[in-house]
């Protein structure tokens, strides 16, 4: 039985756009970003597609322990550090990096007792205003670390860029400059371009990228698609028609009415809501693929439906194919009709939708 709504992974695309990865940054090591489950894709099965990535990237703590544990032996980092003396001895017992952000992790570092040694990148907060030491506190964390028994050497250095997908904008100049004035004399691998920074900023690029969103084929920028940049969406969302209707003139689809029917309009219904995942906010006019035909969507989304114009497809019928965002429906469209932009598309997918490898 077909399900209702599910999602195409395409892992070979995963391939394609780490090579476009190492062609922008040939020199640096690739540490890709695979935190909230790969972005929505699946964390265990996204690394194990990318077997040949210097290091992987998460958020959390648990997120590094669930790779050990599946077998992963690349270096892993997580990028929130470790907030608790018993997080801090998981990192120590999987041999995961730590970001190391704040004073509160050096004085756990200098309190703790074991026999392992630990990985650390020293981040520097060079005007996201979220994690990371300022001004002359990095100076003082890096002596600290240094000296730190428990600490690996050399130390990683790393920082965070704000907007590096405005490249019209000076500030993604002014961190770089920040970060390697501040970075002159200390003795480690250095890590600055996330995406955007990999195809924005080429002043950005050091020993190490950490790519996110492009390696799942998606522009790191508002105005532009992965596709401009050569690289391919690894996820397609699907479903189907269950339903083709018609409506006269002045009469109204959908919750609260919103929709107004100009003319009489045939439509039909598609087994797709925001309980699969679907923005709740995408407007009227919103592009779905019937048949590899765009029309519009009309009405307001529901939990398990939306509806769509078929005024253009007077032959079509209950079970013909639908796609939501896909290689011939960019997700960053969707994301830009939906006032969202495409992470939370990708990341949102629900429990419900069910995946299949390609």
């Amino acid at each position: 039985m077909t399900p209702a709504t599910y999602a195409v992974l395409n892992l070979d695309a995963l391939q394609h756009n780490l090579s476009i990865v190492r062609q922008l940054a040939p020199n640096a090591q690739v540490m890709a970003v695979i935190k909230a489950n790969a972005y929505g894709h699946g964390m265990l099965r996204v690394a194990a597609s990318l077997p040949q990535v210097d290091a992987f990237a998460v958020a959390r703590v648990e997120e590094g322990i669930r790779l050990r544990q599946a077998g992963f032996t690349q270096r892993i980092a997580a990028l929130e550090g470790f907030a608790c003396i018993e997080e801090l001895q998981a990192l120590l017992h999987y041999d995961i990096d730590a970001i190391i952000h704040c004073p509160e992790q050096l004085d756990m570092l200098n309190t703790v007792i074991t026999e392992h040694t630990l990985s650390v990148w020293l981040k520097q907060d060079t005007g996201m205003n979220r994690l990371g030491f300022k001004g002359p506190d990095i100076a003082a964390a890096y002596q600290q670390l240094m000296a730190c028994n428990v600490v690996r050497k050399p130390l990683g250095l790393m920082t965070h860029f704000a907007s590096a997908d405005n490249r019209n904008g000076a500030t993604t100049l002014q961190q770089i400059n920040v970060f390697n004035q501040a970075m002159d004399g200390f003795v480690g691998e250095r890590s600055m371009a996330n995406s955007a920074g990999i195809v924005g900023w080429p002043e950005a690029l050091s020993d190490w990228v950490r790519p996110g969103i492009m390696l799942y084929g998606v522009s790191p920028f508002a105005e532009q698609t992965g596709s401009e940049f050569g690289l391919k969406p690894v996820m397609s969302l699907h479903s189907h028609l269950i339903a083709v209707k018609d409506v006269v003139k002045g009469e109204t689809i959908g919750y609260s009415g919103t929709w107004l029917c100009k003319e009489d309009t045939r439509y039909g219904v598609v087994a797709v809501g925001y309980g699969d995942g679907y923005p709740r906010y995408a407007k009227s006019g919103t592009p779905v693929l019937v048949n590899g035909q765009r029309v519009p969507l009309i009405g307001r989304v529901s939990m398990d439906m939306i509806t769509v114009d078929l005024a253009s497809q007077p032959h079509a019928k209950p079970g013909d194919p639908v796609i939501l965002w896909g290689e011939s429906l960019a997700v960053e469209e969707i994301a830009r009709c939906s006032d969202t932009i495409p992470y939370t598309l990708l990341c949102g997918i629900t429990q419900r939708v069910q995946i299949i490898e390609q």
